[in-house]
């Protein structure tokens, strides 16, 4: 399948892994990009030289294309803008940010700059500043969200821009992959589902839950203090929802977080642990190889996109 991303970015399918903070990491970002899509390291709150050697063991394992994703807010944040052009990476994500004053010696670099975007005014300010394209992301993915839902985030963000749009959140399968494509997308970004990847480092106890989760299983927290984030509910989520509820303070509420992503993912820890995932985890029910969920990826929507001309055919 030919977009303009898998032409931007010489990959064979229109599918970027999420940039997920302690679960892209090598093993994962090598898996998908061996598969056909853009794998994705996550370099969240790493020290740059952690990151460089992440992606050192990515191209040790496959000479495809694959991406780094920099969250802005981090503090290590300018030392990894400098790190992925001194190892010649050709893909970076950003969130959490305007990477605007990282623009000029990225392109220099000949590196693809390719930010997530949760409103029209920040994909059009970012088109004028430069980017490759944008990821319009709403708020039913998982980690940290804005407010608008992808069905309706993704085609006012299409209007409005004229560099490519790659669509996130709420895509787990074939039928939300070619949505998509119907609202103007030209890829997906995909996150929970790659969690249970076999390929994903995350503890078998967090894939588990992703695997059971029901459609109303997932909560956000953090509304009150400007940073929402979505994960499954557990006794974590009800303790600081409760506390959120009565006024608690920023200080407060973040401490109840503070390393909670890195023992789920690490250590398994599913009862105060933040089990980040999507609104999609309901239609997730096993775990396979990135090859296995690309493939049945592509397979369900190439199957659906040839049906759309016999649906609609004049009689």
């Amino acid at each position: 399948m030919k977009t303009r991303v898998t032409e931007l970015l010489d990959i064979e399918y229109p599918i970027i892994q999420g940039g997920m903070a302690w679960v892209a990491e090598h093993n994962l970002a090598a898996a998908v990009s061996k598969a056909g899509g853009l794998g994705v390291i996550g370099a969240a709150n790493a020290p740059a030289e952690v990151v460089r050697k992440e992606i050192r063991q990515v191209k040790e394992m496959t000479d495809k294309p694959f991406g780094v994703n920099i969250m802005l807010l981090s503090p290590a944040a300018d030392e990894v803008a400098q790190v992925v052009i001194e190892e010649g990476v050709k893909v970076v994500t950003t969130g959490a940010g305007n990477p605007g004053k990282y623009l000029k010696a990225w392109k220099e670099a000949g590196i693809k700059v390719i930010p997530v975007v949760a409103s029209v005014a920040m994909a059009k300010m970012l088109e004028r500043e430069g980017v490759d394209a944008v990821i319009a992301e709403g708020c039913e993915s998982g980690g940290h969200i804005g407010d608008l839902t992808t069905m309706t985030l993704v085609p006012q963000i299409v209007d409005a821009v004229s560099i490519p749009v790659i669509g996130a959140g709420g895509v787990g399968d074939g039928r939300g992959m070619a949505a998509m494509f119907m609202l103007g997308a030209d890829a997906v970004q995909i996150g929970t589902r790659f969690v249970v990847a076999d390929e994903s480092i995350v503890h078998e106890n967090y894939k588990n839950k992703i695997i059971a989760a029901r459609d109303i299983d997932s909560a956000v927290t953090g509304r009150s203090t400007g940073h929402p984030v979505r994960s499954l509910r557990n006794k974590m989520t009800r303790e600081y929802l409760k506390k959120e509820a009565e006024g608690a303070s920023f200080e407060e509420l973040e401490l109840m977080t503070v390393g909670s992503l890195r023992n789920a993912v690490l250590d398994g820890d599913v009862v105060n642990g933040s089990l980040m995932a999507g609104q999609i985890a309901g239609l997730i029910s096993k775990k396979q190889s990135c090859q296995e969920i690309i493939h049945e990826l592509m397979t369900e929507t190439t199957a659906l996109m040839k049906k759309v001309p016999q649906m609609f055919e004049v009689c």
